[in-house]
Parts: C-alpha cells; structure tokens; sequence
C-alpha cells in the first residue's frame, strides 16, 4: 500500500531558498532537455506546479507520460497511486519517481488488496447474479488488477457514467471502488434510485451487509471516500445560496450526494475548469474541490469572474501537499549524480492485469460529466 517511508532529506535542502532551490531545477531541467517529464497534478501547489511540463488530473497525465518516447525519467508531482498509473502506461525502462514516498492517498488506501479478495468471496457466495467490479482511477495497482482479472475496469470521474453502462451491459451488479461517493452519485443522475445501492464496509462482519440486502442491490459501494470531498456540505451549499443568490455552485462528485444535489453542476476537475474558463464575464461561483486548484483557477480569472472556494482554504491534500520543491530538488539532484530514488515500479503480472481494466475504459468511453442538474 501506499504511505510508504520517507527517509528526511540531507539538511542543506533546509537551508536553501526558494530562489535558490527554483535557479537548480531550472538547470536540471535543461540539462536533461526531453529526457526528462516532470508532471504536475491539478492539486499541487503553485511552487512545484511552475515546473510541471503537463498538469492535469492523475490519468490524463499519465498518458501524457507515455506518450513522451524520448523520456528516460518521470517525475510525478502527484501520489502514490498516480505515480503507479504511470508505471503501468510507460515503456519499463522508464524510471517513475516520487518526490515524497509519504504522499499517498487515504480514499486509495481504503481498498485494502486482501480486503478486497475478501469482499469478492463473501458476495459471490451469496448471489448467482454477475458482479462487475469497477473501480475508480484513484486506487492502488493492485485493485485495477483485480477488476482487469475479475471481468471489469476503471473509471474517471469523467466516464464514470459510460464505465457503468458499459458495465450493467455485461453483469447484473457493480461493485464500486474505492469511492462510494463517486458511485452513488453517477448511478443516481443515471437514473438509479438510492434504495438500488447499499455499502460493503470491509472493517464490519459480511460487509455489514445481509445476504438479502446483497442479492437486492444493484450496486455494491464500497466503504471510501476522499477526505477533501467530504469537507462539504450541504450547509455551505445553503450558505452560499444565502450570501450570493446569483452564485453557481460546481463541486466534484467525490462529494457527498446532499452536496452534489445542491449544486449546480457537478464534474471532474477537467470539467470543473472548463466550466469556470467559459463562464461569462461577471459571473460568480463557489467550487467544491481541492482549495489549490479553486485559487488558481481564481487568479487566472480575477479581472472577470468571482471564483471561490465552497468551504474555505482548509479543503486541501495534505498528502499532496508533501511534495515541493526540497524533495523535487532532491530527485533532480540525486538523478543528475546517476542515483534513480524512490522509483515506483509495479509488478509484471500486476501491470498485466491493470492495462486491461484501463484499456477496457479506454475502449469503451464517451466522457460524460455527473451533472447535478
């Protein structure tokens, strides 16, 4: 699993500047020219973002990774799962990197692998009817694996909605991983009621489920969720509303279904920037995302949008936020002296199992953002 740990950095990185620091990565950069892909989540901060050679959400900027033939080193700005995408879609001989081993993801790590075999066991024995597991990008190799083994695929935020109809095509269920959220909000706007969809909680006694309530449902949900998303609530929906009739509300839907009826509009990040870019001029809007990409988003719009946070500055990853420039300085450094550290590499049959869940997805997909309205 991810969290893994980081050995503290030797202290001159501590006694650098930031001007300092910045002056080195610049130089790494044009030393290793396109050998060299440095990617930057949409999450990251504005420091470490200035020297992403893409930015974006963890997929897109993955296959950007692969896609770059010349490139010997990735280096992603991102978590662990994300840096294990990459592993997955670029060539072996790439080196995928990490700058902060620490930088994982809590709504990944709540699929455990050994929990999910478990899962898999107790529901098929219980129900004759078809399960395809889904499961979102966000989650360890491990668990797209499973579900390339086990018949299913991966999702985006963006075609989840095509990703379960091309499920329910094939099979009478879904499992969902590992974010509920994600899926009882994307069943919903397909038209799905509430009462077709129950949560397998893999730290209770079957799930906490009966078998009846198994074979009744039409999506199983797993027990996850993004600890950014949840910081929103319906109460900053109906806050908003009061202070600003005339804002639109657009949130992410890793946000709890109460938030996500509130809203406006709901989408991926992709989406959530598209919307606020061809917003008109004058328009005013709070977003329901991580607080890094809602102030860049902002200032690039200062002079003709109001663009705020739903929730206030502390909605950010934290675990995101391990990474910067003392441990991106530390990569270059460490590569330039012909080290390769915290290289993320993901085994043969898993990397396998993995490209054809997310094959599957690309095969299959017609991006379709949740839209709350």
């Amino acid at each position: 699993m991810a969290n893994l740990y980081q050995p503290p950095l030797p202290s001159h990185y501590g006694q650098m500047s930031e001007a300092e620091m910045a002056d080195r990565i610049r130089a790494h950069k044009k030393a290793f020219g396109q050998r060299l892909v440095i990617l930057g989540h949409h999450y990251q901060q504005d420091d470490v973002i200035q020297f992403a050679d893409f930015t974006g959400d963890s997929l897109k900027l993955s296959q950007q990774a692969a896609a770059q033939k010349q490139a010997d080193n990735v280096i992603f700005c991102g978590v662990h799962f994300m840096a294990e995408s990459a592993d997955i879609l670029t060539e072996e001989r790439v080196n995928v990197i990490l700058p902060d081993l620490s930088a994982g993801c809590s709504m990944a790590d709540m699929a455990d692998p050994l929990d999910v075999e478990e899962a898999w066991e107790e529901l098929t024995a219980v129900t004759d009817a078809t399960i395809i597991p889904i499961t979102y990008v966000n989650s360890a190799a491990y668990v797209k694996a499973f579900c390339g083994r086990h018949g299913g695929a991966c999702c985006t935020s963006s075609n989840a909605r095509r990703i379960l109809e091309w499920a329910l095509e094939r099979g009478d269920k879904v499992l969902f991983l590992p974010d509920q959220h994600l899926g009882r909000n994307t069943a919903y706007a397909m038209g799905h009621p509430l009462d077709s969809m129950v949560v397998y909680d893999p730290h209770a006694l079957h799930g906490g489920l009966t078998a009846e309530q198994i074979r009744n449902a039409r999506f199983l949900l797993w027990k996850g969720h993004c600890s950014v998303h949840m910081n929103f609530t319906a109460a900053h929906c109906d806050a908003v509303r009061k202070a600003d009739p005339a804002c639109k509300i657009i949130v992410h839907p890793e946000c709890d279904w109460s938030v996500v009826q509130k809203a406006d509009l709901a989408g991926s990040t992709e989406y959530i920037l598209k919307v606020l870019n061809e917003a008109p001029e004058g328009s005013h809007w709070a977003v329901g995302t991580e607080v890094h990409l809602v102030n860049r988003a902002a200032q690039m719009h200062a002079d003709r949008k109001v663009i705020r946070s739903l929730a206030g500055p502390q909605c950010l990853c934290s675990t995101m936020y391990r990474i910067d420039l003392k441990h991106l300085l530390w990569c270059l450094d460490e590569l330039a002296a012909g080290r390769v550290v915290n290289r993320i590499t993901v085994d043969a049959e898993t990397r396998r199992d993995a490209r054809v869940a997310l094959q599957r997805m690309l095969d299959n997909v017609h991006s379709q953002p949740v839209s709350a309205k």
